[in-house]
């Protein structure tokens, strides 16, 4: 006989398991992912997880400060850098405005103005002897006149640099050129020109020629270190000298800096070689040259590239380490936590455990912890008994104090309804004395507590009519309901008949030591005493039984025309905390 499955239209199955759903085995699988990942792990994985825990957030402070130590390194290169570049720049430009103003004092002497060119030349030349500059006057067609690199009267021909001498006879002012091959000293060499307008003659033009050469003594006055390299490039772009190679001179600077500001910070690109480069370039605004200090940004950046290699290494190394710490203290923890297991097993099964050694210390201290166990079980044991008799004994206390003041309030209520009522505001007074007990356990009750938590349900609004002042000081705990009780009927009583009954009456409440005496006064105030009882009610009762008898207190009464003062002196020793020798419950 073949059995048919009502669902067996909507059931798909598994290729791989027939007979399975897909549902089940999705969930089959969620379930056994979750308990894998779930299952306890050894305990060398917890340490290699801490160890990693520990070390891959150093290694990642570590970097996080390279990398800052690094930016602050490079804004430190980088001012040092610009500070070098502004001192190559002024460096520069005080030769520059020598030369200009050397021109200018030349310009005024005699001979020159005069038109003696000889005797100007030989004052020129003796000014100028081992300056390194020489002195060219041009006419108005910027022939050469005279030229001190040569003797006087030397064939000249055409300046070498047209352009700045034109530019100078156009702008009226002194112009400095670029670098160019002089043709006179076939040297690299640049000019300071300035025009000449001499009265009713042609004009002519003053020229101050410098070899580039000359300038890198300029640039050698500046420490450049760490790859540093200092360059002077013209107008144009052409090198006038470099502390880098003196043959560079009169060849184009080989990075573009003939764009942008006057002052700039840039990494540039080496087009021939691809290779980069930090530059810092300064241009003059008297000359027009600019200061290029520059260094390979591999350079650059290689202490830091090092240091990234031996963080990377040593991070490496570190993480080696403690992988085999991990698994070295993994199989030293182990072996003792099986041995523990074991007696733990033992344990519970009522069996004697022995103290053991390991090499763990807190192996050995839990060893030694669950041998005390069984001995500890036997004691625990012993101490619930002394609970449970002491819970008795309480319970039984308790019960006696219920039952002496029924019977006081029955003595005293003339029906049923007056004694539920007094009784049950009895007992409420009892539980908040016993509330208390609970929350100060063996540290007892403080007294202050014990009168607020009474007085609470009885006193008025108004604050200023209750005033409660002393020391702090702790009850007993049976000292606690006895005094509680005494309180509850004293706040009955003024909430009846005295200083809570009238409307502007006051309690005041104080205690003070006194010769090892605990002295509590209650003092209450009120306009007129309207009522002085005579024969004394179940409060006077509990007052003289249990204050008078059971803690052996001296009790004093007294009703003034403004109210009623009760004082009570109890031996300190009667109602202190752990004494030993609390009165027996009535």
């Amino acid at each position: 006989m073949t059995r048919h499955c009502g669902w067996a239209g909507t059931m798909t199955t598994d290729g791989n398991n027939p007979g399975v759903s897909a549902p089940e085995t999705k969930l089959s699988f969620g379930r056994r992912l979750r308990t894998s990942l779930a299952s306890p792990k050894p305990i060398g994985f917890y340490l290699f997880l801490l160890i990693a825990v520990t070390v891959i957030p150093a290694i990642a402070i570590a970097a996080v400060l390279l990398h800052r130590n690094d930016a602050a390194q490079r804004e430190v290169v980088q001012t040092l850098a610009e500070a070098m570049a502004d001192s190559i720049s002024e460096a520069v430009e005080r030769e520059l405005t020598g030369m200009t103003t050397a021109l200018r004092v030349l310009s005024t002497t005699p001979s020159l103005t005069s038109g003696n060119i000889e005797e100007f030349y030989s004052r020129a030349r003796t000014a100028l002897a081992e300056t390194g500059s020489y002195l060219i006057l041009l006419d108005e067609n910027l022939n050469q006149l005279m030229n001190t690199r040569v003797p006087y009267g030397t064939p000249l021909g055409r300046t070498s640099d047209p352009r700045s001498s034109r530019q100078a006879l156009e702008s009226r002012t002194a112009t400095i050129s670029g670098v160019f091959f002089g043709q006179t000293s076939q040297q690299w060499v640049f000019n300071v020109a300035m025009p000449l307008w001499p009265e009713d003659e042609p004009p002519r033009v003053l020229i101050m020629t410098r070899d580039a050469a000359s300038m890198a003594d300029t640039l050698s006055q500046s420490m450049l270190r760490g790859g540093w390299n200092a360059t002077l490039v013209d107008q144009n772009g052409i090198v006038i000298a470099s502390s880098f190679l003196s043959t560079d001179t009169g060849k184009p600077f080989f990075l573009d800096v003939t764009n942008g500001s006057s002052r700039q910070t840039a990494r540039l690109t080496d087009q021939m070689n691809e290779e980069s480069y930090i530059a810092i370039v300064d241009e003059s605004q008297f000359s027009g040259w600019r200061v290029v200090v520059w260094a390979p940004a591999a350079v650059v950046e290689e202490p830091t590239r090092r240091s990234l290699r031996f963080l990377f290494g040593g991070s490496l190394v570190v993480i080696a380490i403690g992988t085999l710490a991990a698994w070295y203290l993994g199989r030293q923890i182990a072996k003792p936590v099986r041995h523990l297991a074991q007696d733990a097993h033992r344990l519970g099964a009522g069996e004697t455990v022995d103290a053991t050694s390991y090499p763990v210390a807190e192996a050995t201290t839990v060893s030694a912890a669950l041998a005390e166990a069984a001995l500890d079980r036997k004691a625990a044991e012993n101490e619930i008994r002394l609970l449970m008799r002491e819970v008795a004994h309480r319970a039984k206390n308790q019960l006696t104090v219920v039952a002496s003041m029924a019977k006081q309030t029955a003595r005293t209520t003339q029906s049923v309804p007056a004694f539920l009522d007094s009784f049950q505001k009895r007992l409420y007074g009892l539980a908040r004395s016993t509330d208390l007990l609970i929350a100060g356990g063996a540290t007892g009750v403080e007294l202050r507590e014990l009168l607020l938590v009474q007085i609470e349900p009885f006193k008025p609004d108004d604050p200023t009519r209750l005033e409660l002042s002393g020391p702090s000081f702790r009850l007993d705990s049976q000292a606690a309901q006895t005094v509680g009780l005494a309180i509850h009927e004293l706040a009955t009583n003024a909430a009846k008949y005295g200083a809570f009954a009238a409307r502007n009456g006051r309690l005041a409440i104080t205690w003070r030591i006194e010769e090892k005496m605990l002295v509590i006064v209650w003092r209450e105030y009120l306009p007129a005493l309207r009522h002085r009882p005579g024969e004394s009610g179940f409060g006077t009762k509990i007052i003289e039984r249990m204050i008078g008898g059971t803690l052996e207190a001296q009790i004093s009464r007294k009703f003034h025309s403004d109210g009623l003062e009760c004082i009570f002196r109890i031996p300190a020793h009667r109602v202190l905390p752990n004494d030993g020798r609390n009165a027996p419950s009535v």
